[in-house]
């Protein structure tokens, strides 16, 4: 283990499954457009032992109002807490427990749900309900074996649609999809053993074939913590390939904030006293786009003095990056952004009034710094004391937080880690009883593990080792299955294995192929209507929106006899009679390009080799 990625980190999957919904009798599917509108204005409640979480709080001083839209057939009374919860779906308990014994845990006796409070306004009524199913389970990856710390069912939130100055409008489709929430120890050591992790218990839950699929229906959510740094949750993470950049990036930026703490102990640096100034006057005169559109909105330039925090906002060629964790702490009071002193002069803030600024705030020492805000003054006030905090925060090293993936593999804060004080009783579900009965029908009747599925395939269908466990971890065992019938099984390997990854690259999409429309291609295939080497074409343009029939009509596709390609080919041997005579039989391999193209799928490529065979040799007398 190199010092790199000398890390501990855990995982936490959250999996939709494939029933109705939790609490309530409704569908549980999306729907494309909401209707009605609700709003709604939620504060944090007080635990059992009388604390308010730290993100509840954090959240409600956003002072954020929230609007739902419902959705026919999929949203009720319950989803918009007008009416208490239902039953438990008798359905999503099975599939929790089942999944519990998979992983050897340790299950319940008895389920409880409890309240987690959550006024983001994901949730209408301002909490989401949890269970604890079971603990104690592991997995094995890359012959090491992973603790399980619990195994949850829970209700999935609403779908955001939109968020428009102080509101955000959420649709209601999703809240209440169960969602199997499986927890891991922190026991991962590397970027690449977190994503082997993911994609194992990804396989075992999908295994039990009662799981939804597609995108979105899966996230997952890391906690990753170095020596001396602390632990960060990465929320929603939905690409598990990416797993390991946001690893090793957030690895670096843990390394990075514990070198600032080191460089600002160093200099004996003590906390800021939050002290914002009005500098609007000094920058009357500026021409940065910035603050004339602030000042133009009536807003103000606010400053604060940073002493002792010079070079580590954005220094050491630019490795140190405590200004970027400011500046997402104040967006998160609504400005656009702060600029300060380690960026400046820059973005049309000249030296003449870095230099001003300077002297009126009294920085007579090299290691002073400053940040400032152009907005309206309470927002811009309210962004500079948060952006402080920030800055005092790097004097302890790395903040426990939550933050938010980007595409490119980096992150952004979100907002505080949430604690224990979330949470409390759900009064309006009552206990469940997991009886000795209900735990020995489901060890009766346990789902196919990936390695046998993938044992059975190799077995039963003659693919190799390698073709069925890409197939298994892809989930799409099932489909090539159904695919490969009783004569198809190398033709469904190559499809799902090679053919989609190509089309993906070449930016289509073989994943909107409805299943029956695939699977009536290869119907068509058996019947002869096309040859397999026009089957790439062929999905090309399925994925397009054709239909079967239709595809190999556009595409001319259909099929020859013999005697007819016999022709074309003897053909394509005389145009190229020099390169026939000076290769002899070894001209029939570079030959079969040309051939293919012009027979464009009409034949099977054995079949046409055997006919380019004949006719090399008929050439040559």
């Amino acid at each position: 283990m190199t010092e790199e990625y000398e890390m501990m980190c855990g995982i936490e999957i959250h999996q939709q499954l494939d029933t109705a919904k939790l609490f309530c009798s409704c569908e549980s599917k999306l729907c494309e457009e909401g209707y009605g509108n609700y709003f709604r204005k939620l504060r944090p409640t007080t635990s059992e032992m009388g604390e308010i979480d730290r993100a509840a709080l954090a959240q409600f001083r956003r002072h954020l109002g929230y609007r739902y839209q419902c959705c026919r057939g999929t949203s009720c009374l319950v989803e918009l807490d007008e009416e208490p919860p239902h039953d438990v779906n008798p359905d999503a308990m099975d599939i929790s427990l089942t999944f519990s014994e998979m992983l050897g845990a340790d299950i319940v006796d008895e389920v409880h749900f409890m309240r987690k409070i959550v006024v983001d306004g994901s949730n209408t009524s301002g909490f989401q309900r949890t269970a604890l199913i079971s603990t104690g389970g592991s997995v094995d990856v890359g012959g090491r074996k992973v603790g399980i710390l619990s195994v949850c069912l829970e209700e999935d939130a609403c779908r955001r649609v939109e968020t428009s100055g102080d509101e955000v409008t959420w649709r209601t489709d999703r809240l209440g999809i169960p969602l199997i929430e499986v927890a891991t120890a922190p026991d991962m050591r590397t970027p690449e053993e977190v994503m082997e992790v993911a994609y194992r218990l990804g396989t075992l839950l999908r295994a039990t074939k009662r799981v939804k699929r597609g995108l979105g229906t899966i996230r997952q959510d890391l906690n990753i913590s170095i020596p001396g740094g602390a632990r960060i949750e990465l929320k929603g993470v939905g690409e598990l390939r990416m797993i390991p950049d946001y690893v090793r990036n957030e690895v670096a930026r843990q390394k990075m904030l514990l070198k600032i703490r080191s460089i600002l102990s160093e200099r004996g640096t003590s906390p800021v006293k939050f002290e914002p100034v009005d500098v609007t006057h000094i920058f009357a005169g500026s021409e940065s786009k910035v603050i004339k559109g602030a000042l133009s909105d009536k807003g103000k330039v606010i400053a604060v003095r940073l002493p002792g925090f010079a070079g580590v906002m954005n220094g050491d060629g630019g490795t140190l990056r405590l200004g970027a964790e400011m500046a997402q702490r104040a967006r998160a009071k609504g400005v656009k952004g702060i600029f300060h002193s380690d960026e400046l002069p820059n973005y049309g803030i000249t030296q003449e009034y870095v230099d001003r600024l300077k002297e009126f705030l009294g920085m007579v020492s090299g290691n002073d710094a400053f940040v400032i805000c152009a907005a309206k003054e309470k927002k811009a006030t309210d962004a500079l004391e948060a952006a402080t905090e920030r800055a005092n925060e790097a004097l302890s090293g790395v903040p426990e937080e939550t933050r938010d993936p980007l595409p490119d593999g980096t992150t952004k804060y979100s907002r505080p880690l949430p604690g224990a004080a979330r949470m409390y009783p759900e009064t309006d579900v009552p206990p469940s009883l997991i009886s000795d009965a209900m735990i020995g029908k489901i060890r009766d009747n346990m789902p196919e593990f990936p390695e046998e599925t993938e044992r059975r395939l190799t077995e039963q269908y003659g693919i190799n080792s390698q073709q069925a466990r890409q197939i298994v971890r892809q989930s799409d065992d099932e489909l090539f299955e159904k695919l490969a019938g009783d004569s198809m099984a190398s033709v469904a390997a190559a499809t799902l294995l090679s053919t989609f990854s190509e089309m993906e690259r070449d930016g289509s999409d073989p994943r909107s192929i409805p299943e029956d429309g695939l699977l009536h291609a290869f119907v068509l295939l058996r019947e002869g209507k096309f040859a397999k080497e026009a089957l790439p074409q062929l999905l090309r343009e399925m994925a397009s929106g054709s239909s079967p029939e239709e595809s190999v009509r556009k595409l001319g596709l259909g099929t020859v006899d013999a005697d007819e390609a016999y022709g074309i080919i003897r053909k394509i041997v005389s145009e190229r009679g020099d390169f026939v005579r000076s290769k002899g039989m070894a001209s029939v391999g570079p030959l079969m390009g040309p051939v293919m193209g012009a027979l464009k799928g009409k034949m099977d490529g054995k079949q046409i080799n055997g006919l380019l065979t004949q006719a090399v040799r008929e050439y040559l007398g």
